[in-house]
């Protein structure tokens, strides 16, 4: 019989520096300004449109994002530049996604209580890896002084739960007795900062969990895995076209669907009740009222689609402890949102507890996870 899997600890890397709506909002407005400035002829022959203000009001109202942690806040607040500011390094060093990867792993491991040597692989999961090859899983394996395997997985937003369903499907199967799932997510790079509808919408941050088996988890500590759902579902409303082909055609070079581009109202449309009905009928599956849920913790993209998933699962407003929400700190940090939302918002609950863990994005793709408290 395939033994339980648990996530036995979490951890959480968060940068330095931080940039608030209206420092963002200064820096957008300033390159409008110079953007209007620089083309006013074609604007006053109307062959362009003028560029419009943001404003910090704006921004708060159409996301409840607030500020933001960010790698690099210097490049991003130039509106000459509006791209962080990120050297390459060395092939012999540290690659930037290893290192804060290595930061929140470290700290799953800690409250895990386990070390490196205890890993048995590797999964790194993230929405945009910083290069095709070597994985950067197999990099921060190294880092950390892991054996076994390790690889890279991306299901955009979904990446984080639809990685613990990798680990808990290698735990269960005896592939692998523990696995660290990492989550680097360095969003502001592949951000278009001149877009006044998304410029706003991303942070950067790293997030970790270790899944292994309930016998082996330290006094029985953590969540047991009850049950996980992964739904993918083909749609170009949210998209990254950059790649290793865009060379192959010089013409798209530096357009803009080389960066994150979206139809904002097209996908809370779509995901909202793609995600509740997901959610919905995995409780009915397993015989469990959405009453009896304490906590949900849902991926950090917008409040309003927060708000509306989560009502439509309880049937009723949620309280903010039953649906808590970080991304008016943090903003989309893409797949780790949901398990930073999980790592700050889950000591308070008591054994036996249920409560279900689910991210939603690109793809589309949806992964929920039903937990339940040793």
């Amino acid at each position: 019989m395939p033994t339980a899997a648990v996530i036995s600890g979490s951890g959480l890397y968060t940068p330095p520096e931080t940039i608030s709506n209206e420092e963002l909002v200064a820096s957008f407005n300033a390159w409008v300004d110079i953007h209007n400035e620089t083309h006013s002829d074609q604007i006053a022959s109307g062959e362009l449109e003028p560029k419009t203000h943001s404003s910090a009001d704006f921004i708060e109202k159409a996301s409840g994002i607030r500020s933001r942690y960010v790698i690099n806040k210097s490049g991003i607040l130039d509106p000459h530049r509006m791209v962080p500011d990120i050297p390459e390094r060395d092939n012999t060093d540290q690659s930037v996604m290893c290192e804060i990867a290595c930061h929140a792993a470290r700290e799953a491991m800690q409250a895990a209580g386990v070390t490196a040597a205890d890993i048995d692989a590797v999964i790194v999961a993230a929405s945009n890896m910083q290069r095709a090859y070597p994985a950067v899983a197999i990099e921060v394996q190294a880092a950390l002084g892991a054996t076994g395997f390790a690889f890279d997985m991306n299901v955009a937003c979904s990446s984080a739960t639809f990685g613990i369903q990798q680990a808990s499907d290698t735990v269960r199967s005896g592939s692998a007795r523990r696995v660290l799932v990492v989550n680097p997510e360095i969003c502001t790079g592949h951000l278009n900062f001149r877009d006044r509808d998304s410029h706003f919408i991303f942070g950067d941050v790293a997030t970790a969990v270790v899944v292994e088996s309930a016998e082996s988890a330290a006094e029985q500590q953590g969540w047991e895995i009850l049950d996980t759902r992964m739904q993918t579902l083909f749609s170009n409303n949210i998209r990254n076209n950059f790649g290793f082909l865009n060379r192959a055609d010089e013409a798209g070079v530096g357009q803009l669907d080389k960066l994150f581009v979206q139809e904002g109202r097209k996908v809370f449309k779509e995901v909202c009740p793609a995600v509740a009905e997901q959610i919905s009928s995995q409780l009915d599956a397993m015989g469990i009222a959405p009453d009896d849920l304490k906590r949900i913790w849902l991926h950090q993209a917008n409040r309003n689609m927060n708000d509306l998933i989560a009502r439509k699962v309880f049937g009723r407003d949620p309280s903010p402890e039953e649906s808590p929400t970080i991304l008016d700190e943090y903003a989309n940090t893409s797949s780790a949102g949901s398990i930073i939302a999980f790592h700050k918002h889950s000591a308070d609950l008591a054994t036996g507890d249920l409560a279900v863990l689910c991210s939603f994005g690109a793809g589309y793709s949806i992964g929920s996870i039903m937990l339940r408290r040793l």
